[in-house]
């Protein structure tokens, strides 16, 4: 079992195929030689004719500077007190002779023995050894052309099991393969389904490793990764490391497993989280002998601590009395009194040579007594070319059964099925924590005696928790208890706006459109409750279901509140921009008709979003994370999210489309703004209304999508956004008519520019509700105010008249007033062209008519009485300019204009004269062309 058996495999390679080759092919031709050159070896001397004594080859290295020499010294105690106690049970009717050829461990010296000992030797009736794996093989696989059968006590190297080429090998101790199912069962007793392997590059090592990844595959337990190194094996354990590996089987001899556990401690690969299993046949404290490694010895035996190393059992512990009839104890005390009395060391596969012995003699005799059942000739006359010798030695050997100091003895395909060896690590030393038995297929584990560095076994792998991220319960209660909050408000706009319909501030903002925003802030309320809901709350395909149901929720209660708004402003735009509408009435069904054509785009949308490409659960995992309690596991958040494939397509084409009604309901507002009648216009609140949620939608998408990794962050970013938006709407729509309503309800229904002084707010307060009713009223008004236009210019025509009378009157030559009168018939005509070109027709018929009642001819008529032959004087001249001036202005000003309303004749400041009539009070500024021309 030692590594340094594989030392000697490589020496003389290419020779012992050679040597092979001679044995195969010249053996049988030697072995007819004659006798009488066969006297080599003084260790023949035991040969006789009369059967009572058989001889057996032994094959083993001897010499002191062989390797595995102390193998071979170790068990010959073992075997010359087998033959002692076979002698002794008198129950065999011959005697073996061992004939001992040292192979030195050596191909081509362990050919020559071979060979030395089939020339020259006895007739060998078997060979038993075989300990350097190189050398046992090539022996072995000529075995069938010699008719002879091979019994090897050492050599465990699993190429040996392959009976096709060896049929004739048998072996008492177990293979190195034999481990194999006793680690299975080991691994099968802790739960452990998942382990990973780490091998040294070598053909011993490599062969156990193939065979443990077939049996584990049979088993059903996963390796989660191979590695295998020749010196260096840190790359690889650091590999295993990163792979989650925590069960770690290794094949590497003493040497390198320093190496390994210091490299085991660097990366700190030991303690609870793992358990590593590696071979059992090291030496005594070989971690102080095989140490080259940069740790230290307290450094190794941390990283060692808890190991566990499987072998087989050189004796067994029962106290059972065996073949021999003594028990194992007695058997080794036994062995040990003869060693000591040689001076050799202990050999760890004494027992199974002491065994083999015991093997050889119960063959032989099942033998002979089968050649004498069928008549043949004596065990003794058979030679190496008899082939029906060694089918019966073949056949009894497999039927080999019996109790020995190893165990139960019996053989599967020449392969001994023993039992096997569990060790572990304990504060410095290996202590026995149980067995497997290979026959009976039980692993039995001592009570109380492994020990593991947690309060448990190992976890053969991170234990990974999926922790969903879900959103905190007592967030969603308090969002909760607010989205209540804010539908309960909404509630009671709905009951004002329904209780005051009739009253005409209600009226003339639409009561039904009102609703429709009612109802659309609920609806988006409502989605809010279907946002916090998630896997911790409903299943996964009730969840999948409300990712569909609570986009066409908010989508909707977005259009319908907003569009009502929107339809609401439409119809003020369209009734004081368009002059063709004017007169035509815009009822509230046309505004539905509205609200429904956007709702239908929106529904046209949400269908083939939900046809084409629909909302799915998916999963989204993050990275693992530490237990925050300590556990031996991992935590993996996972978050569930409502997506699809083309989800920034169709995300795209919904913020387009509420983009644009977000847009037009702007462009509205800005055109209504200067409308004055606050019961239809709410352009302000409408244009606030826009501006707060378009930032708040904004702020909140960017936010929500940099904190997807966090619901509680987002569902609260979404909540809060919903919850403002909505109820800022809502409140700028109700609130100012609530206070309205409470404070003054008939100011809302007026409109500014058409309100005239206190003493007439009554009559003008008397506007009708409807649009069409402000209009026609708007008409009349202007009808009058033209009337009064016309009935102020005749009179500034008469004052005009009296006018010219007074300033001939004022004259001091009378003989001028007609150039006067003349000269003022012509400012006058100036005047009224100037009122033609900014009147309308209407008054510049009525002037024609005055006109042609007033004849020119009548202007410029000169009193007899005032006639003169004086010369007269240029009226145009600037004297006569300025003097009509300084009469003419202070007359216009003290008789003129308390004729229509300006200053009064007593007073220099413009008032309102109480008996002036009240549409002489405040006149549009439109309709005062004439009085400004004067």
């Amino acid at each position: 079992m030692a590594p340094s058996q594989w030392k000697c495999r490589s020496k003389m390679f290419a020779v012992s195929g050679c040597m092979l080759l001679f044995v195969l092919g010249y053996g049988p031709v030697f072995a007819s030689v004659p006798r009488e050159r066969t006297g080599h070896s003084g260790h023949n001397a035991g040969y006789t004719s009369d059967g009572k004594q058989l001889p057996i080859m032994v094959l083993m290295p001897m010499n002191e500077t062989a390797p595995m020499s102390n193998i071979g010294q170790g068990i010959h105690p073992a075997v010359l007190l087998a033959i002692q106690h076979i002698n002794e049970s008198k129950l065999y009717s011959f005697s073996l002779i061992p004939e001992i050829y040292d192979t030195e461990c050596d191909n081509a010296k362990g050919l020559k023995a071979f060979f030395d000992a089939i020339y020259y030797g006895p007739k060998h009736l078997m060979i038993f050894g075989g300990v350097c794996p190189s050398v046992t093989s090539i022996i072995a696989e000529s075995l069938e052309g010699w008719n002879l059968v091979q019994l090897s006590f050492a050599a465990t190297t699993p190429v040996l099991a392959d009976k096709k080429k060896y049929p004739n090998f048998f072996r008492t101790v177990p293979s190195d393969n034999a481990v194999n199912p006793a680690v299975i069962k080991f691994l099968k007793k802790y739960e452990w389904s998942r382990v990973g392997t780490l091998t040294q590059d070598v053909q011993r090592f490599s062969e156990v490793r193939n065979d443990l990844t077939s049996k584990l595959e049979k088993a059903d337990i996963r390796i989660a990764d191979t590695e295998s190194f020749s010196n260096d094996p840190c790359t690889n354990v650091k590999k295993l490391k990163d792979n989650d590996v925590r069960i770690i089987i290794g094949q590497f001899d003493e040497n390198l497993a320093a190496k390994v556990f210091c490299c085991v401690y660097n990366l700190n690969m030991y303690g609870s989280k793992y358990q590593w299993v590696i071979p059992g046949w090291y030496q005594g404290n070989w971690w102080e002998q095989a140490n080259s490694t940069n740790c230290t010895t307290k450094k190794l035996l941390m990283a060692m601590e808890g190991y566990i190393s499987v072998d087989f059992e050189p004796l067994s512990t029962k106290q059972t009395r065996g073949v021999s009839g003594r028990t194992p104890q007695e058997y080794e005390a036994e062995y040990n009194r003869r060693r000591l009395q040689k001076g050799l060391e202990s050999s760890k596969f004494h027992g199974f040579a002491y065994d083999g012995i015991w093997v050889i003699a119960k063959t032989l005799t099942r033998v002979m007594a089968i050649l004498r059942q069928k008549g043949h000739k004596k065990i003794q006359d058979y030679d190496y070319t008899n082939k029906e010798l060694g089918e019966i030695v073949l056949d009894v050997m497999n039927g080999t059964n019996f109790l020995g100091v190893t165990g139960q003895v019996m053989f599967r395909n020449g392969e001994r099925m023993g039992t096997i060896r569990f060790n572990q690590f304990q504060e410095g030393q290996e202590v026995k924590v149980g067995e497997y038995n290979a026959i009976a297929d039980v692993l039995e584990l001592m009570n109380n005696t492994i020990r593991f560095q947690g309060v448990e076994p190992p976890k053969d792998r991170t234990i990974v928790q999926n922790q969903r991220r879900n959103i905190n319960l007592p967030l969603y209660s308090i969002l909760s208890a607010v989205t209540i909050l804010g539908m309960f408000m909404a509630g009671a706009f709905l009951f004002f706006n329904i209780k005051n319909r009739n009253h005409k501030l209600i009226k003339m903002s639409s009561p039904y459109m009102n609703n429709l925003i009612i109802l659309g802030g609920m609806l988006s309320y409502a989605s809010i409750f279907l946002f916090g809901l998630d896997g911790s709350f409903v299943s996964d395909k009730v969840f999948e279901t409300l990712c569909t149901v609570r986009t066409w929720i908010l989508t909707v209660g977005y259009t319908t509140a907003f569009g009502a708004m929107f339809a609401k402003t439409w119809r003020v735009h369209a009734i004081f921009k368009n002059v063709k509408m004017k007169k035509k009435i815009i009822k509230d069904q046309k505004l539905m008709i509205i609200v429904g054509g956007m709702l239908l785009i929106d529904l046209c949308i949400l269908i083939c979003w939900q046809i084409v490409d629909p909302l799915k659960r998916t999963v989204e995992e993050y990275n693992l994370e530490a237990d925050p309690q300590g556990r031996d596991i991992a935590i993996r958040p996972f978050l569930e999210h409502c997506e699809n494939a083309n989800m920034t397509i169709w995300l795209g084409i919904v913020y387009a489309y509420k983009g644009l009604l977000m847009l037009f309901g702007c462009f509205l507002a800005w055109e209504t703004r200067n409308v004055s009648i606050p019961a239809l216009n709410d352009s302000k609140y409408i244009g606030m209304s826009v501006y707060n949620v378009g930032i708040m939608c904004i702020i909140g998408a960017a936010v929500s999508f940099l904190t997807r990794d966090q619901p509680n962050v987002q569902f609260c970013i979404v909540a809060l956004v919903i919850i403002f938006c909505s109820t800022i709407t809502l409140c700028l729509v109700f609130m100012p008519k609530l206070i309205t309503m409470r404070t003054n309800p008939d100011a809302a229904t007026q409109n500014r520019r058409l309100q005239f002084t206190q003493n007439q707010k009554k009559e003008d307060s008397k506007t009708s509700t409807s649009v069409t009713s402000v209009n026609q009223a708007n008409t009349s008004r202007l009808e009058g105010l033209q009337t009064d236009n016309h009935r102020l210019r005749m009179r500034i025509t008469e004052l005009d008249k009296d006018l010219e009378e007074v300033t001939m009157q004022l004259q001091d030559t009378p003989e001028k007033t007609p150039y006067i009168k003349q000269n003022h018939y012509q400012d006058l005509n100036i005047l009224g062209i100037r009122n033609f070109a900014d009147g309308h027709d209407t008054d510049k018929s009525i002037l024609k008519n005055h006109h042609e009642q007033k004849p020119p001819a009548q202007w410029g008529s000169v009193d007899p009485s005032r006639t003169s032959t004086e010369p007269i004087e240029d009226i145009n001249s600037p004297e006569h300019i300025q003097r009509r001036l300084s009469l003419q202005l202070p007359i216009l000003h003290h008789a003129y204009l308390p004729s229509i309303g300006g200053v009064d004749a007593s007073c220099s400041s413009p008032s309102v004269s109480p008996s002036v009539s009240p549409r002489h009070r405040h006149v549009q500024p439109s309709f005062r062309v004439m009085v400004s021309g004067l």
